[in-house]
């Protein structure tokens, strides 16, 4: 499994590893029951922690992508990809409405609102 840590990130590792397993399943690099790599390979892997191995599989665990069985291990879930999305999509909404609070707070309208995400937009796509 190809997951790449930075330790310059603000981003905690447990996320990094998180938000990419979740990008690899959500594009189908990973399919219903894929096994993973155990969390004591995948800490050793990436040298960190086995509890921040654990932590991220907890998390995807809760958010319904991976499933863990005692003692056979860890594997994508056969989780509905539609409901996978609705779920991502709920928790980028929230997200997005916590910009967009921030934003009338700094006295920002919406067309320079808008304007500072499309930009952004089109410089992450480029």
């Amino acid at each position: 499994m190809n997951i790449l840590i930075s330790n310059t990130s603000g981003e905690p590792i447990y996320a990094q590893i998180v938000s990419q397993i979740r990008q690899m399943i959500l594009q189908g690099e990973l399919v219903s029951g894929t096994p993973l790599p155990s969390i004591r390979l995948l800490a050793k892997e990436l040298q960190i922690s086995v509890i921040t191995t654990k932590r991220a599989y907890e998390e995807l665990e809760r958010e319904g992508l991976i499933n863990s069985i005692v003692g056979k291990g860890s594997f994508v879930s056969g989780a509905d990809q539609e409901f996978i999305r609705e779920q991502r999509l709920r928790i980028m909404e929230n997200k997005m409405k916590e910009i967009i609070d921030e934003s009338k707070m700094l006295g920002i309208d919406f067309a320079e609102f808008s304007e500072m995400l499309k930009l952004l937009y089109e410089e992450e796509t480029e």
